[in-house]
């Protein structure tokens, strides 16, 4: 360490220790440390991006399955259908079996059957970010798929109950993190009584 030498007025020396700032060492090891917190935090604002993006459509999967259920229930509460009619086509009902991509509804008025076509869109806004204007964007739902599954439901005894139906609606949908899909299941009941 340097010293430096001060006289007083009396003419005596005194010795005083000399300040020193931070060695460039130092300040190295300090800007990698500050380099590594934000190179960290960049990537906790990517991950909060991707979870975003994976939540609205995992909210659009869940939508989509729940117009796949009020569509059966549409579907036994019109005249125009009876009790049997609410089955897979393979069980002699109109609903299509097996994954399907999501459609918009056909003349019948009830999604998953055999004359729906064009894929169903969601709207979005467009740059004036207000919904309803000439500037809304229309995103088809391509990357969508759906199964309806419409099963007998059995008693304890094994014996099938005529008035209900299990049914289990399956969104599949792929997100850009992940290379392969994602479902959403809904499973309920209907009933032929309304």
């Amino acid at each position: 360490m340097a010293t430096t030498v001060k006289k007083k007025a009396t003419g005596s020396v005194q010795r005083g220790k000399e300040q020193t700032g931070f060695a460039l060492l130092e300040v190295v090891i300090s800007m990698a440390i500050l380099v590594i917190g934000l190179v960290s935090l960049l990537g906790v604002f990517g991950i909060a991006m991707a979870s975003t993006q994976d939540t609205q459509q995992n909210m659009i999967a869940k939508q989509l399955a729940n117009e796949a259920l009020e569509s059966i229930i549409t579907a036994r509460n019109t005249s125009q259908n009876q009790w049997v009619d609410i089955q897979n086509v393979v069980d002699g009902g109109i609903f299509l079996a097996g994954f399907q991509p999501v459609n918009k509804p056909g003349p019948d008025g009830i999604m998953g059957t055999a004359d729906d076509a064009g894929y169903q869109t969601i709207t979005e806004p467009g740059p004036d970010g207000i919904y309803g204007t000439t500037d809304d964007i229309q995103l088809p739902m391509s990357n969508y798929q759906r199964k309806i599954e419409i099963q007998p439901v059995l008693d304890a005894n094994g014996n099938i109950v005529a008035t209900l139906r299990a049914v289990n609606v399956t969104v599949q949908y792929y997100t850009p993190q992940m290379s392969r899909a994602k479902t959403y299941v809904l499973t309920s009941f209907v009933s032929q009584f309304r």
